[in-house]
């Protein structure tokens, strides 16, 4: 049984994370604000996490800096703001998903199960375990990359993004392509969350030095010579 920990400091929110999930299958854990939350995490390792951004004291962006430095965990982040550029901070700071309040229980459970199959979905036993392109490196049976002989850690969205670029390395994929290949069938997402996603895996893999990607402007991305 997957665990899922919840942060929220609205005790409302809580309950119905606690009701909604547990009904669903999963086994909750809940958080009232950030450090707790914290310390949640680190006692019981949950398969995912809740996070709402806007919180006293420790805040989501804190919480998922935090989370980040020791896991890469998929986070599943809540925001009240309706303004799409939170959403896509959201994402920037590490997060898988996002959904605005207020919300459907139905459509968390369906986030939360599209989030959980799409980090434990197999690979395919035909392709090779691992994928080379110059100093970029795939390990696809352990989930990590590398840049030469430095690992760049990238969250689960962030890998299969990569992946895919590196699966037709003089293909250019358009917004819509990487969105399909990326997240689960049936997960609502706009292009912008892949541009937020591809900003932040060229900030990880510039602290190893190199870049990945190549944009073309008006058609998508492709891997970088």
């Amino acid at each position: 049984m997957p665990t899922i920990l919840a942060i929220d400091d609205d005790p409302h929110i809580r309950e119905i994370l606690e009701f909604t999930l547990t009904k669903a299958g999963f086994k909750v854990i809940l958080a009232r604000d950030g450090k707790e939350g914290i310390q949640a995490f680190q006692a019981h390792r949950p398969d995912l996490v809740i996070l709402d951004i806007l919180m006293p004291e420790l805040d989501g962006a804190e919480v998922c800096k935090q989370l980040r430095a020791q896991s890469q965990v998929p986070i599943l982040f809540l925001t009240s703001v309706d303004d799409e550029v939170d959403r896509i901070l959201g994402l920037e700071m590490g997060g898988d998903d996002y959904i605005t309040k207020p919300f459907s229980p139905r459509e968390v459970a369906a986030r939360v199960k599209a989030v959980l199959r799409r980090a434990s979905r197999p690979e395919p036993a035909s392709p090779p375990r691992r994928l080379c392109h110059g100093s970029l490196r795939l390990d696809l049976d352990c989930y990590k990359a590398y840049w030469d002989d430095t690992e760049v850690p990238l969250t689960v969205t962030e890998f299969r993004i990569v992946q895919s670029l590196m699966a037709h390395p003089g293909k250019v994929y358009s917004r819509d392509e990487l969105l399909d290949l990326a997240y689960a069938e049936g997960t609502v997402v706009t292009d912008r969350t892949i541009d937020s996603h591809i900003k932040r895996i060229r900030r990880k893999f510039e602290v190893a030095g190199g870049d990945p990607i190549a944009t073309m402007h008006g058609a998508g991305y492709r891997l970088a010579e």
